[in-house]
């Protein structure tokens, strides 16, 4: 019988997800659900992982969940194909995350290089570092091998965080038996998939910066953020003058979301963004013209997003079942992985009536 493919991704509920998310990760779930490849899809709402680094402010997580519920559904993931859950219902991952733990050293978790960038990035390095932000590489383990994933999309910032979980499962298997599914990463095919800048030009999108563009915005706040904050060209001040692609966040936005069919709706004077690309280094391209092209191009991507998104909105007694019977099913599928890994390590001390027989056996050797 061959192996099932299944897939584990998720976000943690600390905000609504922006265009870095949609290219970044949201729009190949959706493209992975509809393949029809995999036997398996599960999303994880990782409140327990943004607890690590706000645990002074539980309500932010608990009204964010919704929004990424929502931010998921309106951009076609569908409950039928895909598995929506909630991490902090689910106590196999608390029981995995802690046997895991005795698995891995304070070293090796130190050496971590996401979990470095990360806690600078934070500031935790000034105010003290909370042990749970410390160990989720070790969490995440627990969340990716309770699912029996075969398979992890993950951006290369986070490779580092999917080979600790290699490790682990590796060192558990040696330790006790074949017992854990050895996952795989699957990396962005293409650069736009990996990063996104943040409108001003800066390497992310970050809520803190304003330098977003949310996959829930109205159309208003879409073009504001592009005329008014999109980073261009500096040395490109009159239209005539020769302009720079590289570290152009239009060209960058273009390239992630233009096709040849916006242009032949939205601006029929150049067949494809090459054709623009050439004008605007030449010289005689306006960033009002390239500007007033993104803004339609967006639009016509989020548009649809933002219709479905109201209609959810109006039945979030839906979205909750959905929530929650997703949060059963993967409860189920957690609870069999926990159930192996203790038959495994035999700590499964009342499966049976097996144990008394080696506790008399164990005091009879002690007598002797």
């Amino acid at each position: 019988m061959a192996e099932k493919k299944i897939i584990l991704t998720g976000d943690r509920p600390t905000g609504r997800l922006h265009l870095g998310h949609y290219v970044g990760s949201l729009k190949r779930r959706v493209e992975l659900q509809n393949s029809g490849e995999y036997d398996e899809i599960y999303i994880l709402i990782a409140d327990d992982q943004a607890l690590t680094d706000n645990a002074d402010n539980p309500g932010k997580i608990r009204e964010n969940i919704i929004n990424v519920v929502l931010d998921y559904l309106s951009a076609g993931l569908d409950p039928a194909k895909t598995t929506i859950c909630v991490q902090s219902a689910l106590p196999a991952l608390h029981a995995l995350t802690f046997y895991y733990l005795n698995m891995v050293t304070t070293a090796r978790l130190s050496r971590n290089p996401t979990v470095k960038a990360e806690i600078q990035m934070r500031g935790f390095a000034d105010e003290g570092l909370p042990a749970g932000f410390f160990c989720y590489p070790v969490s995440q383990a627990a969340d990716i091998t309770a699912f029996d994933a075969t398979v992890v999309p993950v951006g290369e910032d986070q490779l580092p965080m999917l080979e600790q979980c290699r490790e682990i499962v590796e060192k558990f298997n040696r330790t006790y038996g074949e017992t854990l599914v050895l996952p795989k990463p699957m990396i962005p095919e293409n650069a736009m998939q990996r990063r996104l800048p943040g409108v001003d030009g800066k390497a992310k999108m970050s809520k803190s910066l304003g330098n977003c563009i949310y996959l829930s915005d109205d159309a208003k706040t879409v073009k504001k953020q592009v005329n008014g904050r999109m980073f261009t060209d500096p040395q490109h001040l009159k239209i005539e003058d020769p302009g720079h692609i590289e570290g152009n966040v239009v060209f960058t936005y273009l390239d992630a979301f233009s096709t040849e069919e916006d242009f032949k709706e939205f601006l029929p004077d150049y067949n494809d963004l090459d054709e623009m690309k050439a004008h605007y280094m030449r010289g005689g391209l306006g960033d009002g013209t390239c500007k007033k092209f993104l803004i339609n191009v967006l639009e016509k991507n989020l548009g649809p997003i933002r219709a479905e998104r109201a209609r959810w909105e109006s039945n979030i007694s839906d979205v909750y079942d959905i929530i929650r019977e997703g949060t059963k099913k993967a409860q189920e599928k957690t609870s069999a992985t926990l159930a192996r890994v203790r038959d495994a390590m035999r700590i499964d001390y009342f499966k049976d009536r097996s144990i008394i027989a080696e506790w008399e056996e164990a005091l009879k050797a002690a007598k002797q």
